[in-house]
């Protein structure tokens, strides 16, 4: 009997030194993001991580390095594992329908940030997003305020197979058109390449648009990367006084490039409220709300100014 008081006391005391035992998780959200590599995706994951903690989810983030393929075997394996809550930022949207149709057909709810997926045949539960045609509108009052009225030619370094950059460029070029129709001096878009989002792509499409039009006096990049990429090559031809750069994102290294004057402004988003926020909407889907088809967070223009007085940069 003393042996057996020992024993008990013993696993009291180890239970008290090692705490309650942990509650167990209420499910999964399956999280598929363009790429983990970008910053931008990773403060989105963080947050979906963070949140999702709070409501006794756990969560499985995994990155899609903009391959369609493998963001398709990756929604593939969440419906194996019968996820509470399937979350991506599609790499393709057209191309990846057909697995959405298999979540939705396996009953899982499906969410998307920052990329919406607009195709007929899928059921999106909600699109959680930047407000990217607003932001366009925006870089594109930026690009007119950079120019002060003179006008000339600009390119856009685009990225065609991404929807929320689509939209953005839409949004530049329906709010340049409002501006050339009562402009003395228009804003020519001259050149639309490609900059894949990536510093390299960006770098390469500048160099070409330069040699194409060396009397280029602008260039609009759909995020951070391509600008810096874009702020390289323009200052590899030596014309960084004639050539204005406008981003979007507001990324550290972008926030901190507009600061030293190299890129003039952008759109900027907030990745922190999205990622909290497609949980969120979960949560109310969960308790039975009905939601909107999208839910969009305004962008803020982001300017030298502001980058003088944000601390955390150098």
């Amino acid at each position: 009997m003393m042996k057996y008081r020992r024993l008990l006391l013993l696993c009291t005391l180890l239970l008290a030194a090692c705490g309650k035992p942990a509650e167990s998780s209420r499910g999964t959200i399956g999280v598929s993001l363009l790429s983990l590599q970008n910053p931008f995706f990773k403060v989105i994951a963080d947050n979906i991580e963070a949140e999702a903690r709070k409501h006794g989810y756990d969560t499985l983030i995994v990155s899609a390095d903009s391959d369609v393929a493998r963001q398709s075997n990756q929604i593939k394996d969440f419906i194996v594992r019968d996820v509470a809550a399937i979350v991506l930022s599609p790499t393709n949207s057209k191309a990846i329908v057909t697995v959405i149709q298999e979540a939705n057909a396996a009953a899982i709810p499906v969410f998307t940030v920052d990329v919406p997926c607009n195709e007929p045949g899928v059921k999106i539960t909600t699109q959680v997003a930047t407000d990217n045609f607003g932001g366009g509108k925006m870089a594109a009052e930026a690009m007119i305020e950079a120019l002060k009225g003179q006008g000339g030619k600009i390119g856009v370094l685009d990225m065609k197979q991404v929807e929320s950059c689509i939209l953005r460029v839409k949004g530049f070029k329906e709010s340049l058109a409002a501006h050339n129709a009562a402009a003395v001096k228009k804003i020519e878009i001259v050149s639309e390449l490609d900059c894949g989002g990536a510093n390299d792509k960006g770098y390469k499409a500048t160099e070409d648009m330069l040699q194409a039009h060396p009397d280029l006096v602008g260039i609009f990049a759909i995020n951070d990367p391509g600008a810096l990429g874009a702020r390289g090559a323009v200052e590899k031809a030596g014309k960084t006084n004639k050539v204005v750069i406008i981003g979007f994102d507001g990324q550290p290294e972008g926030k901190q490039a507009i600061k030293d004057g190299k890129i003039y402004a952008d759109p900027i988003q907030f990745p922190d409220k999205m990622g909290a926020e497609v949980v969120r909407a979960f949560m109310r889907y969960s308790n039975g709300e009905e939601l909107p088809p999208q839910m969009l967070i305004p962008t803020s223009l982001y300017r030298k100014a502001d980058g003088a007085a944000h601390a955390s940069l150098k």
